[in-house]
């Protein structure tokens, strides 16, 4: 959520932002609405102090009359809170001033790029067909216990997610490979490692909201009869840790490592990746979440984006990394960067892992604060993909594979998997 203070200052800015990013939402309207809101709360100020004073000198008929005229503005109030919030919670978050305006996804912008594409001395083969030949990934059953869209991830395939879980436990748990990372990027920021969480999968509709992720509703997985809903990302959970509370400036950055698994309906996908588990109703991620001060969280999304290359780096898989422009950003994000790997099979980079810089739209719902000497400020909050299991596990299959059908371990992983070579 923006400050209202900030709308009314610059409503031309927002009016910007909601066309860039193809949101509808009429910041006319609320700025009429959140002048009402603001003149009836005024009133109901003044009918109260005119309240105190009669009860002062026990002038019973101004109290009565004055009871009921504050009742009837509280009722105006209440209605014209309502359209507030609703309008209030359609605005989206200002891009950063380095994003690229653009309409769709053809117009995000790639910045980098790690390795060519792999080059085999064969046709490369699709994940699916290996992954099947070999018996570690298993579609068709899936199917019949769970429906389309489902797998079993089985023997040493299963090994293989819990190493890259364990590479990324290691990895953003320690000081020193994290300032390594830094020092590499050329960033100035704490080396501060992450605390790892296994988060609930289950989050309140209320709570979602204040996250700005309930919608698309379609997207979503609701267990009616307890009104909860199955995260679609382990952030979901990790960012509202702290609702309510405040940071002392000392404390910060706090950053989280979590791991869940995730649900998504995949709603409006009929037809798309439809061969093996790129796009799946249930799937497992590695998430990062962190909390700075407003003057550290581009320097923090930096550091989330280099820890995201020294990951994939770690594999040994061709990547580019794309800056994602307006039309193409989520409603709450300010900043997003996106790490695409190649995949052989279709020979395509396709994104597996995405950074967003929230600033502080996601801390103003969830009211996250900082202390400071001169007052409190919000937190500004990021959030980042370490791993999301099932597309990094096609990336390796598909670079790694070879040509009687075997797929090479990576280097980094070959001591938690066990083995050099998946047969």
């Amino acid at each position: 959520m923006i400050d209202i203070a900030f709308i009314r200052e610059h409503a031309d800015l927002v009016k910007q932002a909601a066309e860039q990013k193809r949101v509808q939402v009429d910041i006319d309207r609320l700025l009429v609405v959140d002048s009402s809101r603001r003149e009836l709360k005024t009133k109901l100020d003044e009918i109260q102090r005119q309240r105190n004073e009669s009860a002062k000198v026990k002038d019973i008929e101004a109290g009565k009359r004055l009871k009921e005229e504050s009742s009837q503005v509280q009722e105006a109030l209440t209605l014209v809170e309502t359209e507030y919030e609703s309008l209030m919670i359609l605005v989206p978050n200002i891009p950063s001033s380095d994003t690229p305006i653009g309409k769709d996804e053809s117009e995000n912008v790639v910045i980098r790029k790690f390795m060519e594409p792999t080059v085999f001395s064969f046709k490369p083969k699709h994940h699916s067909e290996i992954g099947k030949a070999l018996n570690i990934i298993d579609n068709e059953t899936a199917t019949e216990v769970s429906g389309t869209r489902f797998t079993y991830l089985k023997g040493d395939l299963a090994l293989m997610q819990f190493a890259l879980i364990q590479l990324v436990f290691n990895t953003l748990t320690s000081a020193e490979t994290l300032q390594k990372i830094i020092t590499e990027a050329g960033l100035t920021i704490s080396n501060k490692p992450f605390i790892p969480v296994i988060p609930p999968v289950f989050i309140r509709p209320e709570v979602m909201q204040r996250m700005g992720r309930l919608e698309p509703r379609d997207e979503r997985y609701h267990l009616v009869a307890d009104d909860l809903f199955l995260v679609g990302s382990a952030e979901h959970t990790l960012g509202p840790m702290h609702m309510e509370q405040t940071f002392e400036e000392s404390e910060l950055p706090v950053r989280y490592i979590g791991y869940s698994t995730a649900f998504r309906r995949e709603a409006g996908s009929y037809g798309k990746d439809t061969k093996g588990i790129i796009r799946m109703h249930q799937f497992d991620k590695l998430e990062m979440e962190t909390f700075t001060t407003p003057e550290q969280s581009t320097e923090e999304q930096n550091l989330i984006v280099a820890i995201q290359e020294y990951l994939v780096r770690q594999l040994k898989i061709p990547y580019q990394v794309v800056q994602i422009c307006t039309g193409d950003m989520g409603k709450p994000d300010s900043r997003q960067m996106d790490i695409e790997m190649y995949m052989p099979g279709e020979g395509a980079y396709r994104e597996t892992h995405t950074s967003d810089l929230m600033t502080d739209f996601q801390s103003r719902r969830l009211n996250i604060k900082i202390k400071r000497e001169t007052g409190k400020v919000f937190a500004h909050m990021n959030d980042a993909t370490a791993f999301a299991i099932g597309r990094t596990l096609v990336a390796i299959i598909e670079n790694y594979q070879n040509e009687d059908g075997t797929i090479t371990v990576p280097d980094v992983l070959r001591a938690y998997v066990g083995k050099d070579v998946i047969k």
